[in-house]
């Protein structure tokens, strides 16, 4: 991992992530392997990024990769993928420039206020651009890998273009409940000897775009509970090549219990190889 300065504050990660990731433009001296390299833009209002980036250490523990974190969704750009061979998010696609009171699991918080008219309704707005867009297209299309977790697929609501390479899009989801995630392709690298495994989570309901075969997981809810009109059973994780790199996504990831259910993390340490063209 990188050495992300102390500070939160967006500037002095995005700090820590670009001079390290700068560093990777320089040719190795003596003829010493350039160290492969991942970008993980992690964190929203609903997701600290405390926990995906602790979630995330022991999916990248063992893979011959160094990772960059940031928080800093305004400087994704064609320049900062350049330095990079993966790029990894797990956060959605909103911002808040008016600010909000809290997440929506406090709003018992909000409603013991005096003064709750002094506060205007939490109004999000979505944060990518359609250059931002394009260069994470171009990034996959030379041969870069794209990893989309949770709710990630969120993004692809504002972009067609961001849709077109992740492969779908949010549809929404119910409150955290237990769910068997299912393996329907069990010969694909990525699943090739991964079991079906139960999480409590939240079960996301995606549209998926492309090829029905690419589908590597589904979601089932164990109680055979339903969400909206949409039944019990969900698309949970599809790969699939673009251009001449790679794009993977899976569902489960609101809480660090679902990220480190054994299986789970398994299945994850494969889609990163699978994305980095070691398996």
């Amino acid at each position: 991992m990188s050495n992300v300065p102390r500070s939160n504050s967006r500037r002095s990660l995005l700090r820590g992530a670009a001079a390290v990731a700068g560093s990777a433009a320089f040719p190795a001296a003596f003829g010493q392997r350039i160290r492969r390299r991942a970008l993980a833009l992690i964190g929203d209002r609903y997701h600290n990024p405390d926990y995906i980036r602790v979630a995330l250490a022991k999916v990248f523990d063992g893979i011959d990769i160094a990772v960059d974190y940031t928080i800093a969704y305004d400087q994704l750009s064609a320049g900062l993928l350049k330095n990079y061979q993966l790029f990894l998010s797990l956060r959605d696609g909103m911002i808040w420039p008016d600010g909000y009171l809290g997440p929506d699991s406090y709003t018992g918080y909000e409603e013991g206020l005096e003064n709750q008219g002094d506060f205007p309704p939490p109004q999000p707005r979505s944060w990518l651009t359609e250059e931002q867009a394009e260069a994470l297209k171009q990034f996959v299309v030379a041969g870069g890998g794209f990893y989309s977790l949770h709710n990630n697929s969120h993004v692809s609501l504002s972009s067609k273009t961001y849709r077109d390479v992740q492969g779908g899009a949010y549809i929404g989801h119910p409150p955290l409940r237990p769910f068997t995630v299912h393996v329907v392709n069990t010969t694909h690298p990525i699943t090739k000897g991964i079991r079906d495994f139960l999480v409590n989570d939240e079960q996301h309901f995606v549209e998926y775009d492309k090829d029905r075969k690419n589908i590597l997981l589904e979601a089932e809810n164990i109680d055979g509970l339903t969400f909206e009109n949409r039944g019990s059973r969900s698309i949970a994780g599809w790969a699939y090549e673009y251009g001449s790199g790679r794009v993977v996504f899976t569902a489960v990831g609101h809480t660090i219990h679902a990220l480190w259910v054994p299986e789970h993390l398994r299945l994850q340490k494969r889609a990163v190889r699978w994305l980095l063209k070691d398996i």
